[in-house]
């Protein structure tokens, strides 16, 4: 059983002030080949649930082809989706026959003249395989999910966690799910639900409710008998497209009929407790008095309009100029600012520093903050990390990168390349030990809590303004479904249009 394993994860915030470009997804880095084996493989991602499929059937063979993941950011360009997408149809032409094809996808990745990018490439995939060849994908829990991808693919499994702790699992089911189906043991049948419900970013936590009831009831579902598996998906509200929402994926054994019926389930009891999300969270000020005033650390304050993970630029300072201008102290936070990690770099270790930190990608993410301090560490940004991460990933590549601790009691990670707060090593290996901090500024909603969560002495969501802000009314919508809840408050799910 020859299964080529192929894809690209992007997720495209269309209100992010920055294009993914071929030049951006070449320094994100295009890996072909043993590449992504020695990149994946030990991870916790889904490409290492591949991986191991083929280390338990010996009758598999997974054949890594061309794979990339790029930071969350605004939409492919024309040039980069044509190129990316042409390389791994070329790659599947060439190296064929195959008997199935894994596709590592994140779901929620938009290209110039492409809004729904992931299903347009599942139709070049399906094209260039013919019918007969099964499709497995494995999606993020954000992704907005088309008709098109679902029509084009077999399997479809998607994370049922946030953070995101699943990948691998979920990839491996999928690889599963499609070897049976090579095998001829079942014979997969999808149906879609796809709700006119944008879930706010601060409600989408899985151990939370309303969702943390809603995947008990997908997992009952999935207990009976003929169902093979059923995703509760959240999609990704800052994607500007008429796939944006949450949606239900169930699939079952040869019986249509029953894969609707579960699916209309599912979509219908998510679509009773949509109030619940709807949240709000302290605005910047109130988020630091109330970090401020807590007892015991460290506090992890949850940067929600600078989420990376979401497409936000990861420069945000506007809860930095708070805690300064509250008296806030003991704060540390990562910031994406190259110019000012290159400085601190070249300065060295014991340097002094005068310089102006974050706040220059845009207009939304605050002023620069300025600063006097000392230079504490230096590195070139690179660790791996095999401990608990959103999605699973181990090794980080955060550029040219140094720690600083200013006069006034801020401990700042300056990094060269975006990247939302998973990893404690993002601070530990420049000097900075989480545990020992009052305060932690985490670029996230619930990414960070991971890493961040089993030595938190408490979380606080802040509503900071930003490319990802948790008031979805802050952004100009044009291509969205209409209506749409929480948008249009009187608007219907109709179980009829579940097929």
């Amino acid at each position: 059983m020859r299964l080529a394993m192929v894809g690209f994860g992007h997720e495209a915030n269309t209100f992010a002030p920055s294009a993914a470009t071929l030049a951006a997804w070449d320094r994100a880095g295009i890996l072909e080949g043993e590449a992504i084996r020695q990149r994946y493989e030990r991870s916790e991602s889904i490409l290492a649930g591949y991986f191991a499929y083929a280390a338990e059937d010996p009758a598999a063979e997974v054949v890594p082809l061309v794979f990339s993941w790029i930071t969350p950011t605004g939409a492919s360009t024309a040039e980069a989706f044509e190129h990316l997408t042409g390389l791994m149809v070329a790659r599947l032409r060439d190296q064929g026959p195959w008997d199935g094809v894994l596709l590592p996808q994140h779901g929620a990745a938009v290209a110039d003249g492409y809004p729904d990018a992931d299903g347009e490439f599942l139709r070049r995939v399906r094209d260039a395989v013919g019918p007969d060849v099964a499709i497995g994908v494995t999606l993020d829990l954000h992704a907005n999910v088309s008709r098109q991808l679902v029509d084009h693919a077999d399997v479809v499994t998607v994370y049922q966690t946030n953070p995101h702790v699943d990948a691998r699992e979920q990839g491996l089911a999928c690889a599963r799910l499609l070897g049976r189906t090579i095998r001829g043991e079942i014979r997969p049948v999808t149906a879609l639900a796809e709700l006119p419900l944008a879930a706010g970013i601060l409600r989408m936590g899985t151990s939370q409710e309303p969702m943390l009831r809603l995947l008990a009831g997908a997992r009952e579902h999935e207990r009976r008998t003929g169902v093979l598996s059923v995703s509760l998906v959240e999609g990704f509200p800052y994607a500007d497209v008429a796939e944006m929402g949450m949606s239900v994926i169930a699939i079952a054994d040869g019986d249509a009929a029953l894969a609707a019926d579960v699916a209309r389930s599912v979509a219908a009891d998510t679509w009773e407790h949509r109030a619940g999300f709807v949240g709000a969270a302290p605005g910047t000020d109130e988020a630091m008095r109330q970090a401020g005033a807590a007892d015991g650390g460290p506090v992890v304050v949850l940067d929600m309009g600078d989420n990376v993970g979401g497409g936000s630029p990861g420069d945000s300072t506007h809860l930095l100029h708070a805690a300064r201008r509250l008296g806030v102290t003991g704060v540390a936070q990562c910031v994406y600012d190259p110019a000012v990690a290159l400085s601190c770099a070249a300065a060295g270790v014991g340097a002094r520093v005068e310089l102006a930190v974050g706040g220059k990608v845009d207009d939304r993410h605050g002023s620069p903050f300025p600063i006097r301090g000392e230079v504490i560490a230096v590195t070139d940004g690179r660790f791996e990390d095999p401990s608990a991460t959103h999605g699973g990933a181990r090794v980080f590549d955060l550029g040219r990168s140094a720690g600083v601790r200013t006069d006034d009691g801020f401990l700042l990670a300056l990094h060269s390349r975006p990247e939302g707060t998973w990893s404690r090593l993002q601070f530990s290996t420049l000097g900075i030990e989480p545990a020992d901090v009052p305060i932690i500024i985490a670029k996230g909603v619930h990414a960070p809590r991971a890493a961040f969560e089993p030595i938190a002495s408490q979380l606080i969501w802040a509503d900071t303004p930003g490319s990802t802000s948790a008031d979805l009314t802050a952004f100009d919508f044009h291509h969205r479904r209409r209506p749409m809840y929480p948008f249009e408050p009187d608007a219907r799910f109709d179980p009829e249009s579940v097929r």
